[in-house]
């Protein structure tokens, strides 16, 4: 019996240039794109000093359960954010690697295995709906960038606060970002392999674990697809 889980509409963009040619045009190829230039911080936002921190940070520290924790003085939601952003933009990279592989025809519906359907629902689309992976991941991305782009729920200006559901914002956004992942790991992880991205993929999917898991930011049920890896992951020494 398969478990329907709901999915609210988001979108969003990021572009990814492919190692492999694709067996189609490059008018086709654009034409089916999901990806779009992916979300930069631009000099000068109030954003940008922390993620050059966070950056640094990981790359100093040899533990993650150490990298991703709030810094001393550091405002909560500005950490969630510049980390949103960033994840969001490597997730798109990753599905980017093995976006021509996911055709309706072979994923009509949006899974993590049997077991666990997506479906989509969003302001115009009340009832949760069942669409193909490829087009839930395209109004994932869409609409998370939709939030990016929103500067009452991303403020760049320092005189201008974050807004009180912030925090239930960057919730949807992980937990579906999860999803893709999940989606990723299931079906098309000989794919990673074939384009020798295991190492990356493993290695970006553990940094995304152990922020979410520092900040609860994804409900434990949601991890239930790949809840062996993830048990593997977060209970390892780094």
């Amino acid at each position: 019996m398969k478990l329907l889980l709901g999915a609210k509409s988001f979108v969003l963009v990021s572009f990814f240039v492919h190692k492999h040619v694709c067996h189609t045009t490059n008018k086709e190829r654009n034409k089916n794109k999901t990806f779009r230039p992916k979300k930069k911080l631009q000099k000068g936002e109030r954003l940008e000093s922390l993620y050059k921190q966070a950056k640094a940070s990981l790359g100093i520290s040899t533990n993650l359960r150490t990298a991703v924790k709030l810094p001393p003085g550091e405002d909560l939601n500005e950490w969630l954010a510049v980390h949103t952003i960033d994840f969001f933009n490597q997730t798109n990279l990753l599905f980017g690697s093995i976006e021509e592989f996911v055709d309706e025809e072979t994923y009509p519906e949006m899974t993590a295995g049997p077991q666990y359907v997506y479906l989509w629902a969003d302001d115009r689309t009340r009832k949760p709906t069942s669409v193909p992976a490829r087009k839930y991941v395209d109004l994932l991305f869409t609409w998370i960038q939709s939030k990016f782009d929103d500067e009452d729920i991303f403020p760049t200006s320092v005189d201008k606060p974050f807004p009180k559901d912030f925090r239930q914002i960057i919730c949807k956004i992980y937990t579906r970002l999860f999803r893709v992942f999940a989606h990723i790991y299931v079906h098309h992880f000989h794919r990673i392999q074939d384009l020798d991205e295991e190492a990356h993929l493993n290695a970006v999917f553990k940094h995304f674990l152990f922020f979410i898991d520092e900040f609860d930011l994804v409900d434990k049920r949601e991890l239930a697809p790949l809840q062996t890896l993830v048990e593997k992951f977060l209970s390892k020494k780094e």
